[in-house]
């Protein structure tokens, strides 16, 4: 049963590698199922098996991805009792975890636009951001009084653009690290908030 499990665990890690090769390989054209299962030396039934469909992989990929990418520092960040710490802690999780593998994930919100299952997938996951956005900027609401309620949605909408990977590969350009490109979020942040800088 052990030897099973692991074989299968192995199968499995085996074709999330290749999806993921074949991603930064290929981009979103050359990416199917069929394709996965043949990098990876499996039967497109086993692919199948493991994750049910294709969208079933690509979420598994996307799991692969954030415990690579350090997300699960996310939860500390709203454990901050300060909430402008709060803030920097959750803008600093998104760039170093958008900075983890920016190839694919590039390529995975590329055939999200073009994929409308995926898309669903991404959107699920952009919008827990987005909730986790308006979380810290109802702390700061609290404790500062900005952002105002009349303005709170709006706010959230700019921090969730801000924390956005299309915001940080763009900010990241070709050599900025998540070392630079945090700090400069989070005083774009702060000044849409009217907030000082600490």
């Amino acid at each position: 049963m052990d030897r099973r499990q692991a074989t299968t665990a192995e199968t499995r890690a085996r074709i999330l590698t290749a999806a993921r090769e074949l991603l930064m390989a290929s981009g979103v054209a050359g990416f199917s199922v069929e394709a996965v299962a043949q990098k990876a030396d499996v039967a497109r039934m086993t692919v199948y098996y493991q994750f049910g469909s294709k969208l079933g992989l690509l979420e598994a990929l996307f799991d692969e991805l954030a415990s690579q990418g350090g997300m699960e520092q996310l939860a500390g960040a709203f454990q901050r009792p300060d909430p402008l710490e709060a803030l920097s802690a959750f803008i600093a999780t998104f760039a170093r975890f958008w900075a983890s593998d920016r190839l694919v994930m590039r390529r995975l919100r590329g055939l999200a636009s073009v994929d409308p299952d995926l898309e669903q997938g991404v959107r699920a996951r952009d919008e827990r951001r987005r909730q986790g956005a308006r979380i810290i900027l109802r702390r700061l609401a609290q404790e500062h009084g900005k952002p105002a309620p009349r303005s709170l949605d709006e706010m959230v909408d700019v921090l969730f653009t801000l924390t956005s990977f299309e915001t940080f590969d763009t900010l990241a350009g070709p050599d900025r690290s998540p070392v630079d490109v945090a700090p400069l979020v989070d005083r774009l942040a702060r000044a849409a908030l009217s907030l000082d800088q600490a």
